[in-house]
């Protein structure tokens, strides 16, 4: 790992630096035997979670309390300022304080000892919720009389409404005709179709497909056997049908065969009923696949500039897997452009979810029901600590030797649009059948994901240490709390059985709700979206989508 750039490190504090000239660090290792710190966990000065610490001037138990690394007194956060010895330690965070400065201090050598402990635990501990930043509620702009009318001088196709008989749908919100079971990919298309980064691409005309489609004639002019396809031409011809003003149903039959999709994902070459996430994930590597060829762009899948799919849904994920007997650590980063996860009931995150996660939508506060399985248990249960089986021994360079592990995965790049799916159908190899999860899944239409981050979960298991991030949360490839709130745009769930079910798709346009099931287009209400069966969800950086709403805005 490498460290923070010097000119990033706090200011030495005095004081501290006169204790270690005078004392040296004897009282420090003195201190570090009374820790007790735990693989990815927090160190603690507690022995247990019921020992308490009394302060020696009031007798109180405060709830920030210090010890002394010179006479192990214990003290409150009010009577530190008046105690003997400068330098004390946070009982709960294993931080040091300078009772002169009144303020944290930090130490290299104290921090790296303190990390590299290697202290072991049989269970993992959960990492502590994150204060909450108070949440402004946001409200969409709407035009006065004067404005009404200054708009109404300028009104263009571009107003955002379509006038219908008795209702304004916004442009580009119309129908899918069904061509033979392709309800899964109708259910997906009207998801992407209304992905305000990817829409704003396509509509902009940063992929022509007239001018790609000249590019190409030339190039396969010295092969005329040769059949280059182009699932971004497919892509950017499907917007401009929809979003041309005509408000009937769309046939995607020409995205569907003449532009040879069967060709583009063989798998899904049949009239049998599909899975939408694998159409999903098929249709963003079509699209990366025309990147491919071209030698002129980045490959570089993992930084989210090689094409239009990964720079809107590219992610970068964090594994951490720490050795149990010398707290060896190896980390890897992999791309990612959804995150699939296990759908599970809520009885042991009910209580940390309902505190966490309180997010409010038009005014009304989503609380969770203990219990019940949500968006955010799920998540938790993601990048919580998991003990590897004993057959998943992980070989650790310092121990040169297979030893037992624990793993934990956290986001260190949070994509522009955040894709979660899922896993509603179980496959058993060994039983040899196959089933669907019908359980419910509560999902916020707000959710902050910066308890996920890898900033967040390494700053919750080291504390405030000053090396501790390793550059997450301060590179261009990391994101931070500014970007980690997400306002959900898109639903696409699934109704029936295993074999013989039926997907469609709820869209959030304007802060109403819209329901597309094939060639229909409804209105619905919130309630409805609600109490759905989730298969995917979508959700996009609060800042993109408020932009997107502002656009499509009702005069």
């Amino acid at each position: 790992m490498s460290s923070n750039p010097p000119s990033l490190n706090p200011p030495l504090c005095p004081h501290l630096t006169h204790f270690k000239s005078t004392h040296g660090t004897t009282p420090f290792h003195t201190f570090l035997q009374r820790l007790t710190v735990k693989p990815l966990g927090r160190a603690t000065a507690r022995k247990g979670d019921t020992e308490l610490f009394r302060c020696g001037a009031c007798g109180h138990a405060r709830v920030r309390m210090y010890i002394c690394v010179t006479c192990d007194a214990a003290m409150c956060e009010a009577h530190a300022p008046d105690h003997d010895h400068e330098i004390v330690v946070d009982v709960d965070r294993a931080e040091l304080f300078c009772c002169v400065c009144c303020d944290q201090v930090y130490d290299r050598d104290f921090d790296t000892a303190i990390v590299t402990l290697g202290a072991c635990s049989h269970a993992p501990q959960p990492r502590e919720g994150l204060r909450k930043r108070r949440r402004v509620d946001y409200r969409p702009w709407t035009p006065d009389s004067k404005e009404k009318a200054l708009l109404a001088l300028g009104t263009n196709t571009d107003t955002g409404l379509v006038k219908d008989d008795n209702e304004s749908f916004p442009v580009g919100l119309k129908g899918l005709n069904n061509l033979g079971n392709t309800c899964f990919m109708n259910s997906v298309l009207q998801a992407l179709l209304h992905t305000p980064p990817l829409r704003n691409y396509f509509l902009s005309d940063r992929h022509n497909r007239f001018v790609c489609q000249q590019k190409n004639a030339g190039l396969d002019k010295k092969n005329k056997n040769l059949q280059r396809l182009c699932l971004a031409c497919d892509t950017d011809a499907l917007f401009s049908a929809v979003f041309s003003g005509d408000r009937k149903p769309y046939s995607p039959a020409k995205f569907l065969y003449r532009s040879g999709w069967w060709q583009h994902a063989g798998n899904l070459a049949s009239y049998e009923q599909q899975d939408a996430h694998e159409f999903f994930i098929s249709m963003l590597d079509g699209i990366h696949e025309k990147v491919e060829k071209d030698v002129r762009k980045p490959h570089n899948q993992g930084s989210g500039d090689c094409c239009i799919a990964h720079r809107v849904f590219s992610g970068i994920l964090r594994s951490d897997v720490m050795c149990t007997a010398c707290g060896y650590t190896s980390t890897t980063y992999d791309p990612c452009v959804d995150i699939s996860l296990d759908l599970v009931s809520n009885k042991e995150g009910s209580r940390k979810t309902s505190t966490k996660n309180h997010h409010s939508c038009n005014g009304n506060a989503e609380t969770v029901t203990p219990g019940m399985s949500t968006l955010m248990g799920c998540l938790d249960r993601f990048t919580r600590p998991e003990r590897l089986g004993s057959d998943q021994k992980f070989f650790c360079q310092k121990c040169q030797v297979s030893q037992e592990s624990l793993k934990q995965m956290s986001i260190r790049k949070l994509p522009l649009v955040s894709c979660f799916h899922i896993k509603r159908f179980e496959h058993s190899p060994i039983r040899k059948m196959s089933r669907k999860v019908d359980r419910y899944l509560q999902f916020p239409f707000s959710l902050d994901m910066s308890p996920y981050l890898s900033s967040s979960i390494l700053r919750s298991r080291f504390g405030n240490r000053i090396f501790a991030f390793d550059g997450d949360g301060n590179g261009p490839d990391s994101s931070n709390e500014s970007t980690s709130e997400f306002e959900l745009f898109a639903v696409v769930t699934h109704s029936g059985k295993l074999d013989a079910g039926h997907y469609s798709t709820y869209l959030r346009l304007s802060n109403q709700w819209y329901k597309c099931d094939d060639a229909w287009v409804t209105q619905v209400n919130e309630n409805i979206v609600r109490a759905a069966q989730g298969y995917m969800m979508f959700y996009v950086q609060k800042m993109l989508y408020y932009q997107a709403s502002d656009k499509v805005g009702g005069s």
